[in-house]
C-alpha cells in the first residue's frame, strides 16, 4: 500500500467549529466617539456664532443705516407705528438688543396725515411741544438724524403702559402742509 492510500483510508476526524472571529474591533469605538464628537462640535460652533451676535448685528445694521422703504406690516404692528398711507420719503431702521428693540421711522406726510398719525398714537397736535426734540442725540446719531436749530421742531414722548412700546415723536413743521415726522418706537424686554 502506498502512503497515499493510507491517508485516504484514515478515518475522518471531526472538525470542531472555529469560534467566530471578532472582526473590525475598531468600528464600535469609532462610532461611539463620533456620536459624542459630532453633537459637541455643533454645540461649539453654535456657541461661537452666538457669542457676540448682538454686537455684530448692531454694527452691521448701523453700517447699513436707514433703509429707504416702508417697514414691513409686521414691524409697524409690533412697534405700533401707523405710517400714513399718503406718506412719502419713508425710511426706517430697526435696532435690537437683549433688553430693548427700537424701530426708527422717518416720513413726509400731509397736514391731515400728521393729524391721523398722531390720533392713532393717542395724541394730537396740541400735545406737541414747540421747540422740543424728543429723540435723544445718541439715538439720532445711530441713524444719521440731526435736529439743528433754525427749524420748527415740535415733539412729544408717549410712554405706554405694560409692554406696549414707548414713542418719541419729533416733527419738522417748517412746511405745515408737508411735515417731516421722525419717530422712535422702543419696546423693553424683561
Amino acid at each position: 500500500m502506498s502512503t497515499e492510500a493510507r491517508e485516504d483510508d484514515a478515518p475522518a476526524v471531526p472538525r470542531t467549529p472555529e469560534p467566530p472571529r471578532r472582526r473590525h474591533r475598531w468600528v464600535k469605538p469609532v462610532v461611539v466617539s463620533l456620536l459624542i464628537a459630532i453633537p459637541a462640535g455643533y454645540g461649539a460652533v453654535a456657541a461661537v456664532q452666538s457669542r457676540d451676535t448682538d454686537g455684530d448685528k448692531q454694527i452691521r445694521a448701523e453700517m447699513a443705516g436707514l433703509v429707504d422703504s416702508w417697514p414691513s406690516h409686521l414691524q409697524r404692528s409690533i412697534y405700533q407705528v401707523p405710517v400714513p398711507y399718503s406718506a412719502t420719503h419713508v425710511a426706517y431702521y430697526e435696532g435690537n438688543s437683549w433688553k430693548t428693540s427700537s424701530l426708527y421711522v422717518r416720513f413726509t406726510t400731509t397736514g391731515g396725515g400728521l393729524d391721523t398719525f398722531l390720533a392713532q398714537l393717542g395724541t394730537g397736535r396740541t400735545d406737541l411741544r414747540s421747540g422740543h426734540v424728543t429723540i435723544p442725540a445718541d439715538q439720532a446719531k445711530r441713524v444719521g438724524w440731526t435736529f439743528p436749530a433754525g427749524h420748527a421742531w415740535s415733539g412729544v414722548t408717549l410712554p405706554q403702559p405694560g409692554k406696549a412700546p414707548t414713542h418719541a415723536v419729533t416733527v419738522d413743521l417748517d412746511d405745515p402742509d408737508a411735515p417731516v415726522v421722525y419717530v422712535v418706537s422702543t419696546t423693553t424686554f424683561g
